[in-house]
């Protein structure tokens, strides 16, 4: 039995520009509801033809800033995927949303719509802070829009960014503690990072202030693990804290390599074998949706190797780790193809990795060294343009 599809909307516009994202061309003043409710709902019945007769486990609205979408927009695309497909028992449909006022007025709308899961982007808990990650909320305002979200959905995750630049353990733990204390079932975790091509990595470059050092972040990292663990919210991903049972389920998707479907500009897929990619810039997405009904930009057949190298990559970054034996099987693949089994030894003596039989997973001693542990596992090599 096939299992469930997940299926990302994106909505491409941003009311703001952010200093560490590179998706600052999409803010825009004025957008035209009516044609992007059509142009999104015309994208999605494309992916619906070629999934027919699968069901959706989990709806995600992210990218620019979705929780300004209409709730009637949100509405139409929740009505037509359940129609395209049918939804799987107890579906996750979650919503990305600024704690601001005016798009915590939507709440209301948007649980009518259908909506039932809300990730709450609070950032920090100090305004100093939120100036300087370029947010247009403040602390007072952040807490009013979850008082408002709790309120309306049944599930609600909040995020939060630390290792800024000055940050003390002792801020950050008490920072922590009052997060926790909200009540929320999952909490998102993201160290500071500078992407190339944002303002943040000019303003590093230009030295007009420096990232905390590689030390003390991994410091943060494990007082952040210890007080999660604590408070009944292991993290289950990298980044991502639960209760267990309230773990994302459409995140889950991606990372145990389940078919999911994008929609919308920049939206990435991988559906039965294929890498999807749509036109990124709202423009060129919808000339493409005029010629062709859709807003492919490109399709690309991945090969086993590529496919179970992915997966691998993935399904280390969670807690549970990957069944080894299962994938091999999943891509005809001998278990010795997939992992460097020597590495794995080595790494597994410095307590970094744990083999239990098929299984392999990533110790919370190694998941700050993820990156680098990552490769010396993999022994696939990746297919040449894959």
């Amino acid at each position: 039995m096939e299992l469930p599809l997940a299926l990302y909307i994106h909505w491409p516009f941003c009311v703001s520009k952010c200093p560490y994202c590179d998706f600052n061309s999409h803010v825009r003043e004025q957008v035209d509801q009516a044609v992007w409710r059509e142009a999104l709902l015309a994208d999605l019945a494309h992916e619906a033809r070629l999934t027919e007769g699968r069901k959706l486990g989990s709806i995600f609205f992210g990218g620019g800033t979705p929780s300004l979408m209409p709730p009637e927009t949100a509405a139409a695309l929740i009505d037509a995927a359940e129609q395209h497909w049918g939804f799987a028992d107890d579906i996750e449909i979650t919503l990305e949303a600024n704690p601001s006022s005016v798009e915590a007025a939507r709440f209301a709308e948007l649980a009518a719509a259908g909506v039932n899961r809300v990730s709450l982007g609070l950032q920090a808990l100090d305004d100093a802070t939120l100036a300087f990650l370029g947010r247009a909320h403040r602390v007072d305002e952040s807490l009013v829009a979850l008082e408002t979200a709790q309120r309306h959905f049944d599930r609600v995750s909040i995020d939060l960014i630390y290792a800024r630049p000055d940050q003390s353990p002792e801020a950050w733990d008490a920072e922590l503690a009052r997060a926790i204390g909200f009540g929320t079932t999952h909490i998102s975790l993201y160290q500071l990072t500078i992407e190339p091509g944002t303002r943040f990595a000019t303003d590093v470059a230009k030295r007009q202030w420096e990232p905390l050092d590689d030390d003390a972040a991994a410091d943060m990292y494990e007082l952040t693990q210890a007080r999660m663990e604590a408070a009944g919210l292991p993290a289950y991903e990298i980044s991502n804290h639960a209760a267990p049972g309230q773990e994302s389920r459409h995140n889950l998707a991606y990372w145990r390599y389940q078919d999911y479907l994008g929609v919308g500009p920049g939206a990435h897929g991988r559906r039965t074998g294929m890498a999807t990619q749509r036109h990124r810039k709202p423009e060129n997405f919808l000339s493409a949706i005029e010629r062709n009904a859709y807003g492919l930009q490109s399709e690309t057949a991945l090969d086993a190797s590529t496919q179970a190298m992915e997966a691998l990559l993935m399904g280390l970054r969670l807690r549970e780790g990957v069944d080894i034996a299962a994938l091999a099987d999943r891509f005809a693949m001998d278990s010795g193809d997939l992992v460097d089994w020597a590495s794995v030894q080595k790494l597994e003596a410095l307590e970094f990795v744990n083999r239990d039989g098929r299984h392999l997973a990533v110790t919370p001693k190694g998941f700050p060294l993820l990156d680098a542990i990552l490769p010396q596992i993999v022994a696939i090599e990746p297919t040449p343009d894959a």
